[in-house]
This record gives C-alpha cells, structure tokens and sequence, in this order.
C-alpha cells in the first residue's frame, strides 16, 4: 500500500498536522433544531475529528424533553404539511436538493471531519444525498391510488394513499448526511414530518442540513433534528419509538439495536422499516474476468475504509483463478490504497469511526491468524482510530471475520470449489443485505443471483446504490425498501373508501 514516510508506529506523519475544518459559519451548526428554531440544551458533548482526535466541535445534548418537543412541533406541522399538494412539496425538496448542489463543497468538508472520508468520497456522498432529494421531488407527483371494479353496480371502490404521519429518523454515523435525504426525501415528499436522530459520531451534516433545509422554505416543524451524545441515545430513542404522535419509525443501523428499537414500537403499532446489518459475500467464479473482479473488490471493500452496510465482508474466490485473483489484488491494493487524514488530497483509505472499531478489526484479524490464515497485506492497526488494510489467505468459515460483520478494511479470502459450495457458504448467515459475484457464464449468472438469500445483488459490479433502485435486505438484515419507486411507499397507508347508493 502506498504511504507516506510514518513515524514510530507506522502511522503517516501527516496525521501529526493540524488541519481545521473550513466552512461557510451558516453551515457549522451546533443547536438542536425544533420547529424551524435553533434550540440549547441544558450540556454540550464534543463532536472530534476520527483522524486525530481533536475536537472539532460541542453540540447540544438534546434529552428526552427536547424530543418530546421536536415529537409535538412535527405533529402540529403534519396537519399543514399534509395539505399542500403534491405539487408544492416537490417544489420545495427540489429547491432543498438545488441548496445540497450549491453547497456541496462545505458540505463535504463536514463530512470528512466528523466522519474520516476521503474528500473525494465525501463529495460522493453528496451528490448521493442530493440525488435522493432530486428523486423523491419527482415521487412526490407519482402518489397513485387505485380505481378498482366493483362487484355491485350501485358503488364504486377506491384505494387512497395518504401519509402515515410523524415519523421517527434514527440514522448512522458512515453516511451522514445521505441515509437522512434517503428516508427524510421519501417522508417529506408522501407529506409527512420528521424528527432526526444524527449518530452521536456525525450530528453536524445533520444539522447543516436542517440550515439548508430552511434556507429552501421547508415550513417550521416539518424536519427537526434533535442531535444527542452517546449517553443520552437510549433516553431519545425511547421517546421517539414510543411516544403515541409517532406513526412510523425508520432505522439505519445494527441488527442488535434494530431489534430494541422494534420491541419499543411494538407497544404502540407502529410503522417500521429498518435497514441493519450486512455480512456480504463477494463471489469470483473461474469464469469471471479477473481484473475487472479485482477493481469490484477493491470499490467494494475499501470504500469509506470498509465502514459501509453493503460493502463485501466475505471473499470467496474459486480454485483455479484462486492465486491469480490474489497476486492481482495485492498489486492493487499496493497501488492504490494511501492512508491518511481525508482532508488529504492523496488519501484514499481514511480512519475507522473511533477506537473500538479499530480495536475490533485488530481483533479478527488476531483470531484469524491464531486460526491459521495468513498475513499478505497490512494486519497490523496503528495510532489512533487507523487500521492498515488488510489481505488475508488462506481463511476458513470457522473464523470469526467470516461470522460478524467487520466493518473495516480487512479483506478475507476463502477458497472454494463448487457452485453449490459457494452459495452455501455465502447463504450460511442470519443476514442477507447485498451479495456480489463475478461470472461470465450467462447460465451461471442467473442461478447464482436468484439463489444468493440477499436483497440487492451486484452482478460483475461492485458498487450498487443509487436512488432510483430499491434497498434493503432479507432475513435479519431489516425490514422494508428505501429509494426507487417504493421508499415513498413507506410512508404512506392505503385507505378504502366505498362509495355507496349511486344510481346505476
């Protein structure tokens, strides 16, 4: 992998600069939002750049009683905001996508300090979140109900979509700003109001979001964002998946907290869609064109460092192209891969999160050698919150990288044989959010992609998001779809009217 000269422990010494965050001082917000008003909180907790754990910020710890408000501002507003027409909603999120575009520069810059991106990803990151608010404005005049044939003559049967009502945002810290336009776009759009929950890691996209969400005229109570440290999370999220004027709950996370969050709106029936964790497989068949294989692998696994829910977690590569896909991919990575704060125009692979996952990276890649696979890239994690990128050998299904999801830039290989066996393997998890393979045979394609127990398959690619296709996942991965022609679905409920006693 390309680095710079490091220190002492292996760590690049760009990382021993000091580099401040640059940005319009409209954007840098650090109050809760709540009913088109920038609110306080009784304390502050610190937002810290994952690079080199200076603080960059101190936002507003938003408890309960502050989402209590935001839950009450939102649905007071519900009952304007349902009223405008299609029309004026799709207006107003196409001018909040336009203020996203014009802005995409500082916005970026935010997520690279509170996130760790690369610029260049970060500015990916937001065209993707424009590009949801661009989709979901035209959604917005594509609400159809249904005329259906009566059975008797004297009455006539429709089935209406009307929004569900207040709905609660809980969203992740590894795309900051596009998993809130991904659900709020679909929310705003069927005419529903919101309240955000940033992570603790990355609450200022959130919040400059909620500025630029002003500045486009989005009416006050429609999106509240009520940041919160990580100590205060438990208390929020109870209030906004339990609270009564809460119609719907839509979660980005972990399986295991999806799973809590479910059993506090299980009491009050609410509507819930939950996009959680992912294991993903990442299968290359003898077939497969090899180096475009490789070029997947790398944009699926090193992207924001390995920190996304869709990014490969499990290489399975077939026997007899086995070490041709090795050596090929170790060249790559030693080309294109150079660690360093995101800020960097030469930075490909930034820090993880925080600590704990660095720590928990360092952890599989121990167990996996412990177990017998071998080291062929990186395995060692450096200062701070950064971990080399790492390629191992010789891996087998019994360790722990190929049984929970990473969540970092390790890359292991398994080796297989058969067809069956591979599909076995990667079917062998209690998630299924994405899958990926490689494979030229025409035949094989189709057997594999509708046999692989996952809910977005990339088939020769390994990038795969974007607003105008569905996702979401299957088994323990969560529940509903975001984007396309159904994430607006979500949000709304079908009414039966049954208009009786006319003349026939």
């Amino acid at each position: 992998m390309a680095m710079e000269k490091t220190d002492d422990v292996g760590l690049p010494l760009v990382m021993h600069r000091q580099y401040s965050l640059d940005i319009s001082a409209q954007l840098l917000r650090t109050q809760g939002y709540v009913n088109g008003q920038w609110i306080n909180a009784p304390s502050t907790f610190p937002v810290l750049d994952p690079a080199t754990g200076e603080e960059i910020a101190k936002v507003a710890d938003c408890g309960p009683a502050e989402a209590k408000l935001a839950v009450d501002a939102a649905y007071k507003a519900f009952y304007s905001w349902k009223q405008h027409t299609a029309k004026e909603r799709s207006v107003l999120l196409r001018k909040w996508y336009d203020l996203l575009t014009l802005n995409k520069d500082d916005l970026a810059k935010l997520i690279t300090f509170e996130c760790g991106k690369p610029m260049k990803e970060s500015l990916g990151e937001i065209a993707y979140a424009a590009g949801f608010l661009e989709w979901f404005s035209e959604e917005a005049r594509r609400v159809y109900g249904d005329v259906v044939p009566s059975a008797a003559k004297d009455r006539r049967i429709l089935l209406l979509k009307q929004p569900v009502g207040v709905a609660s945002i809980i969203t992740p810290w590894n795309f900051p700003s596009a998993m809130i336009t991904r659900k709020v776009g679909a929310a705003l759009a069927a005419g529903c109001t919101v309240v955000v929950k940033p992570a603790e890691d990355t609450p200022l996209s959130a919040l400059a979001l909620a500025e630029l969400a002003s500045q486009a005229g989005i009416p006050a109570g429609v999106f509240n964002v009520v940041p919160c440290s990580r100590e205060k999370t438990p208390s929020v999220g109870t209030v906004l998946c339990t609270d009564p004027l809460v119609g719907k709950v839509s979660f980005t996370g972990s399986t295991a907290t999806g799973k809590i969050l479910l059993k506090l709106a299980a009491d009050t029936v609410k509507r819930v869609s939950m996009e959680l964790g992912g294991h993903a497989p990442f299968i290359v068949f003898d077939s497969a064109d090899v180096d475009k294989a490789v070029a997947g692998a790398m944009n699926s696994k090193f992207r924001n460092s390995g920190q996304t829910c869709v990014c490969s977690n499990r290489f399975l590569v077939q026997s007899r192209i086995h070490d041709c896909f090795i050596e090929k991919l170790g060249k790559a990575m030693d080309a294109e891969l150079r660690l360093g704060h995101g800020s960097d125009p030469n930075t490909t692979q930034g820090p993880l999160i925080n600590v704990r996952a660095s720590e928990k990276v360092e952890h599989q890649v121990m167990d996996a050698v412990s177990q017998g696979a071998k080291v062929l890239r990186g395995g060692k994690r450096l200062d701070g919150s950064f971990h080399q990128p790492t390629l191992l050998a010789d891996v087998t299904t019994d360790m722990l990288c190929t049984r929970e999801e990473t969540f970092g830039p390790l890359l292991p290989v398994i080796r297989f044989s058969t067809e069956e066996e591979a599909l076995a393997i990667a079917n062998a998890s209690h998630v299924g959010l994405a899958g990926y393979f490689f494979s030229q045979d025409v035949s094989q394609i189709w057997r594999v992609a509708e046999n692989l127990e996952v809910g977005m398959v990339g088939v020769n690619e390994g990038l795969l998001s974007t607003p105008e296709a569905s996702f979401g996942g299957v088994k323990q991965s969560g529940l509903g779809r975001e984007g396309s022609k159904y994430g607006i679905e979500e949000y709304l409920d079908v009414k039966y009217m049954c208009f009786g006693g006319l003349t026939p």
